[in-house]
């Protein structure tokens, strides 16, 4: 477009922030933001967005954050998708209180966070070996009207198996038939993991089971968690 004498402007830099962002490029994403303001072009909230993401994307989460400070001081408000872009960074990383922060800032700048957001956090907290925050996290959108989805759940399941908390983990898989929402593998695989770990071994092979009846394809991670509690079962009993 400069060879052509043709001016970008911010939706054509948006869009190329957009096209690094999916081509895993945050370093040309940056570049391009960098590039706006030397050209005299403030980026706006798709912008800045897209960059935040193309960082979430390189595991870059603290040049998130910055892009999000930057925004405000540009007099910028980021949105929903701004900010939750900034906690799945988080969540990549593992740094469960600045993905626990952001939230925060999202209600206190009068912005609801979505379950794509809520399930973020989630994430963040599994990561983060967080149990109670995630559960913390669950019961919040409930009571937000925010019904959680799968994979809100299955992250959910996964923080209580890290953390060998078996009960929370089939609770939550109860729930979520309550809530008419059907697990799904990596839910039952986090299920299986922790009753296996508790040494639940007929609670593990029992959703085991339950996996192949709902007709869900398993994996390596559905049998070795209970094929390891059977063998510290055998090796307890003699």
């Amino acid at each position: 477009m400069w060879e052509a004498k043709l001016e970008p402007n911010v939706i054509s830099y948006s869009a190329g922030i957009s096209a690094c962002e999916k081509g895993e490029q945050w370093q040309r994403a940056l570049a391009l933001l960098s590039e706006m303001w030397e050209a005299k072009l403030e980026p706006d909230v798709i912008s800045y967005s897209a960059g935040i993401s193309a960082c979430e994307n390189g595991e870059q989460w603290q040049r998130a954050l910055a892009l999000l400070s930057e925004m405000w001081e540009a007099k910028l408000e980021p949105d929903v998708i701004s900010y939750t872009a900034g906690i799945s960074a988080c969540a990549k990383v593992e740094q469960w209180q600045p993905a626990l922060a952001l939230l925060s800032e999202m209600w206190e700048a009068k912005l609801e966070p979505d379950v794509i957001s809520y399930s973020a956090g989630i994430s963040a907290c599994e990561k983060g070996e967080q149990w109670q925050r995630a559960l913390a996290l669950l019961s919040e959108m409930w009571e937000a009207k925010l019904e959680p989805n799968v994979i809100s759940y299955s992250a959910g399941i996964s923080a209580c198996a890290k953390c060998e908390q078996w009960q929370w983990a089939l609770a939550l898989l109860s729930e979520m038939w309550e809530a008419k929402l059907e697990p799904d593998v990596i839910s039952y695989n986090a299920g299986i993991s922790a009753c296996a770990k508790c040494e639940q071994w007929q609670r593990a092979l029992a959703l085991l089971s339950e996996l192949r009846e709902a007709k869900l394809e398993s994996n390596a991670a559905s049998y070795s968690p209970a094929i390891v509690a059977l063998l510290r079962r055998r090796d307890a009993t003699g």
